[in-house]
């Protein structure tokens, strides 16, 4: 592994690849290419560090740090052996491996592990801990090896100030994505009239506001052997303005989903820009000011005999838009055409679905309404 420039792999949720491959580049980083499962970016570690502090659709950020072919165990001993193990790993951090096999002569995941376990204790010292917070992934696909260290920790859409949820959340790297397939960069009004624990809203007020979404958190990679706590506190400090010239609104029928919202939103540092109210869709009016971005993640109605149920309330969203959101877009999310079509709203060709904690989900787009 190069100690200044490696291969590095930004997981994607399923379906946004495209999504994340356009804000990384937005961002800066160097060479992306979408894949399957992801983006390919390469560099060294600051831009690993800046991954995961700044990056809002990349689900975990992992470091590629070795491959090679193996199609036996004794090989695989033999070539884990051979990795430069100390570049990466400190001997005083305990240290857990997974391991997953595919269309390879070593189809036995365990002993994969448990080989790549042996070689890591043996040649750096490091303890071996199920619980460990630093993870090392091996995939053996088609005889071929890949290994890397995986260094996020907790998954990204772990902003650590979304405490409270609801019972169907959205995650953060998915709500993130979905603003920014809406066209919004944070230079204007949101209103999510359905806004659960205040997902959404909370993502475009930070992106008004200019705060990374990984401030607020710890990453695997500060028990890395490279890792520079001086040059991480200066990028951390980076972060963030104070004001916005508008309000980002949600609202919710549930006196529950508000009150989750307002803790979550005050945790985030984001009450300022922010405001959510008690208000059933019906009676929903645009907040004062320009016009910007509707955007609302209703339910889909997945369960036996719950689907005819919200046809009224989709209904409802759309005679709404039509006759108090004019000058505003909109952008819904479902898991059901029959119910994106009850709005009576014209919507742009949609584009594909993506996976929402395994339910697939498609994003449906307004123009400018009349």
């Amino acid at each position: 592994m190069d100690k200044d420039q490696f291969p590095i792999f930004l997981v994607a949720t399923p379906g946004f690849e495209n999504a994340l491959h356009r804000e990384a580049g937005e961002l800066g980083f160097s060479d992306p290419r979408p894949v399957f499962g992801g983006v390919e970016i390469s560099g060294g570690w600051s831009e690993v560090w800046r991954a995961n502090l700044e990056l809002r659709g990349a689900g975990r950020v992992l470091v590629r740090i070795d491959s090679f072919r193996a199609s036996h165990l004794a090989q695989l001993d033999k070539r884990t052996r051979a990795v430069a193990w100390g570049d990466v790993l400190r001997k005083d951090i305990p240290v857990r491996v997974e391991a997953s096999c595919r269309k390879s002569k070593i189809y036995h995941s365990g002993a994969a592990a448990e080989r790549v376990e042996k070689a890591i204790a043996q040649e750096l010292g490091a303890p071996i801990e199920s619980g460990a917070q630093v993870r090392v992934l091996v995939r053996i696909e088609n005889d071929l090896c890949t290994i890397s260290v995986d260094t996020s920790g907790e998954g990204l859409h772990r902003r650590g100030h979304k405490l409270e949820v609801n019972k169907a959340p959205m995650r953060e790297t998915t709500a993130a994505l979905l603003l920014r397939e809406c066209g919004y960069s944070g230079s204007e009004p949101v209103v999510d009239p359905m806004c659960g624990s205040g997902t959404f809203v909370i993502e475009a007020a930070e992106m008004a506001l200019g705060l990374k979404p990984g401030r607020a958190r710890g990453f695997a990679f500060e028990h890395l052997a490279r890792f520079n706590p001086d040059m991480w506190a200066a990028m951390k400090a980076q972060s963030g303005s104070v004001t916005s010239p508008f309000f980002l609104c949600g609202s919710d029928r549930d006196a529950g989903a508000i009150r989750m919202s307002l803790a979550n939103a005050e945790r985030a540092g984001v009450s300022s820009a922010t405001r959510f109210a008690q208000t059933p869709i019906d009676e929903l009016e645009p907040p004062e000011g320009p016009a910007g971005l509707v955007i609302v993640n209703p339910p889909y109605g997945l369960r036996i005999g719950d689907r005819k149920k919200l046809y009224p309330l989709y209904g409802a969203l759309g005679t709404v838009m039509r006759t108090r959101f004019s000058g505003w877009r909109l952008g819904m999310v479902t898991a059901d055409p029959a119910l994106a079509r009850a709005t009576g709203l014209t919507f742009e060709k949609p584009g594909g679905s993506i996976d929402n904690n395994g339910v697939r989900i498609t994003l449906y787009k307004t123009g400018i309404l009349q």
